[in-house]
């Protein structure tokens, strides 16, 4: 059977090939890739809060203190770069999904997230996606809080998709009957973003 270079040096570091999607290469490290600066935050996080609105009974607003205080988990999955790189066994923690919909009671007409980051970025996948094993609200990579760069104090963790729709530094989740296309998606990325089906670009 015939395997790429990049397939061959993750059988050589001891896993299955078929966890590399196609086009991808394997990296211990995790690159960091944004656009705009890092923003900066009070130690405390004094002032900060998430919110979730939009088709939902009980639009919710969290201080960092309420939203820590929810239940945690931790999940151990592989994500992929747009850019390329791939990184297995990335452990994130955070809060599921699940601790944030009993509270809101999205709608049937829930469709749809969005995620609202710093700086005007959002983020869109079908609301299902934040139901998938793994999808999280970040607080920590690899047993540590997550750094400025990485999304500090909270990042969006969508599983099965290229790592651009998991934004950095999230403030809000908005639920919608229709679809919006996110900061990158009004660049040409892909709506979908698989890395399976390498759909990194809609054009």
């Amino acid at each position: 059977m015939f395997r790429s270079r990049a397939e061959r040096k993750v059988a050589d570091a001891g896993y299955d090939p078929a966890r590399l999607p196609p086009g991808q290469y394997l990296t211990d490290k995790w690159p960091v890739l944004h656009a705009g600066d890092v923003p900066e935050y009070p130690a405390d996080l004094a002032g900060w809060s998430f919110s979730v609105f939009g088709e939902v009974e009980q639009p919710l607003e969290l201080s960092w203190a309420e939203l820590d205080a929810l239940p945690k988990e931790t999940v151990v999955q592989d994500i992929h770069c747009v850019t390329r790189w791939s990184r297995f066994d990335a452990e994130l923690s955070g809060i599921p999904w699940s601790a944030i919909r009993e509270r809101v009671s999205p709608l049937p007409s829930a469709r749809f997230a969005i995620a609202h980051a710093e700086a005007g970025f959002t983020s869109n996948v079908p609301a299902a996606a934040l139901e998938l094993e793994g999808a999280l609200l970040a607080t920590h990579a690899d047993g540590e809080p997550l750094t400025g760069e990485h999304g500090w104090p909270l990042r969006l963790v969508v599983p099965r998709r290229y790592f651009w729709k998991s934004a950095k530094w999230l403030r809000a989740i908005e639920l919608r009957a229709t679809d919006a296309p996110g900061f990158w998606e009004r660049y040409g990325y892909h709506n979908d973003a698989d890395p399976w089906e390498e759909q990194r670009y809609g054009f």
